[in-house]
Order: structure tokens, then sequence, then C-alpha cells
């Protein structure tokens, strides 16, 4: 039996970021659910007229996966767009057990996470040699509780690259958490609005200054924490070795 449901990796914001399989099922389905609140509704341009688009912002997932499951009974084709990628804070997981549970398949397109927008808005490379080979993708606690062994507190003794998810709200806390774990005061910090969206921007600081800098902004929401040695300056890090003149390398 064909496939009818797909969990979309929708982007980050810019309709132009989705991936052309992305694009081509939004264009063939019956049925789009999105994350209204999250995703550029320029998305849903490519849908055909007599798709049916429900914004899943006011959904349970109850009522969600009742969509699914009775769109796939009528033989209908079914896009569930999620912001970025679905793969990094999607909630799928909880969708894709009620459809395991209807025997229901369904297929994951991979999407481009809003990481690695905010990456490009900063004009940055996340992973740089003899800099940070590491990156942490984590979120503060709040309302959804993290293991122990994950606190920001405990990551930030790595002192690597770290994105933080769903905390801008709580920036005081994410700047005191990750002093108190390792960060020195005047490590880079980065805040990326809505990024690849017409109005994003972009904050630049230091650790010991993020928080006030952030609530002077007025950003509360949709928006990435990056913190790490990998937002100096281009001019002070070390040449990788993959391009050096000496070095011969297959993967180049």
């Amino acid at each position: 039996m064909p496939v009818q449901v797909y969990f979309i990796g929708a982007g980050p914001g810019d309709p132009e970021l989705l991936t052309i399989r992305a694009k081509k099922i939004i264009e063939r389905a019956d049925v789009i659910i999105y994350a209204d609140s999250l995703i550029n509704p320029e998305v849903c341009s490519y849908a055909r007229k007599e798709a049916e688009i429900h914004g899943s912002a006011s959904l349970t997932l109850e009522e969600t996966t009742r969509i699914i499951v009775e769109s796939v009974k009528q033989d209908k084709v079914v896009a569930r767009l999620q912001s970025g990628d679905p793969g990094i804070y999607g909630a799928i997981q909880e969708q894709m057990a009620v459809l395991d549970e209807q025997g229901v398949e369904y297929e994951i397109i991979p999407g481009v996470s809003s990481l690695f927008a905010a990456a490009a808005a900063l004009k940055a490379e996340l992973t740089i040699p003899e800099v940070s080979q590491t990156v942490i993708i984590t979120r503060m606690e709040g309302k959804t509780p993290v293991p122990a062994s994950e606190s920001l507190r405990s990551l930030a003794s790595h002192r690597s690259t770290i994105a933080i998810f769903l905390s801008v709200s709580m920036i005081e806390e994410v700047a005191a958490e990750l002093l108190a774990g390792g960060y020195p005061p005047d490590t880079p910090a980065a805040v990326v609005y809505r990024a690849s969206w017409k109005d994003e921007s972009v904050l630049r600081t230091t650790l010991d200054k993020l928080a006030e800098r952030v609530k002077a902004s007025g950003i509360r929401k949709q928006a990435l924490i990056l913190v790490g040695d990998f937002l100096k300056s281009n001019k002070s890090v070390p040449r990788s070795k993959l391009y050096d003149k000496s070095f011969k390398h297959e993967y180049r």
C-alpha cells in the first residue's frame, strides 16, 4: 500500500528553503496540516486550490491525528508540515505512535533546521578546527522537564558550540546557567530572531551581556540562542587541513 501520510520539514521560514521533495508532496496533497504559529503561510501557496488546509496551533494531538486517520480512510494524501526539521523538537514521536497504533504508514521528509538558517545569517561555521568540533542542541528546562544529566549547567562544562532552542523567554536563567557551568563571561553569543524570514534580526554580544541585550531588544520568542568561540572573528580562526596544499584528501 502506498504511503499517504508525510511528516514534512517545512524549513525555518523562507518558502524557498523547502526541499524539492517537500514542495512536490505539498503540491499533490489532498490535506495539509501545518504548524501555523511557526511556519510561513506562504508555504501553503504551493497547495492545490482544492486542498483542505488546517492550522495546527489550535488543535490537540487527538484532533490532529483524527484528521490524519480519517483522511487516510478516504484515500487522501496528507502532508503534515512541521517547522524546521521534524527531527529536532518536532513533537512528531507522539503523532507517529498514534499512527502506528492505527496501522497507518507514513514517511518523514527532512527539512532545513532553523539552526542552519541561523548559522547562515551569522555567516558562521558551527564546527571550526581547534575551536569547536562539537555542537550541542538543547533547550532550557521549562514546563517540559529535561533529564538532570542534560541541564544547561552540566552541558556548559564542555564549552563547545551550543544551540539553545525554545528558551529565549528565559534568557536570564539561560545566561546564568551557562556562566555557572563554565563558559567565560566574554564568550561570544548571538540570538537570531526568525531566521530566514523577511523580518529576521541578528543580535551579537557576549555571554555576560546576553540577558541585558535580549531584554532590551524585546525578543521573546521564535529565536535561537547560540554561544561559543565559533562566533569569533573569521580572522582569528585556524585554517582547516582539508584545503591545505600539503594535505591529500578524497573528500574535498
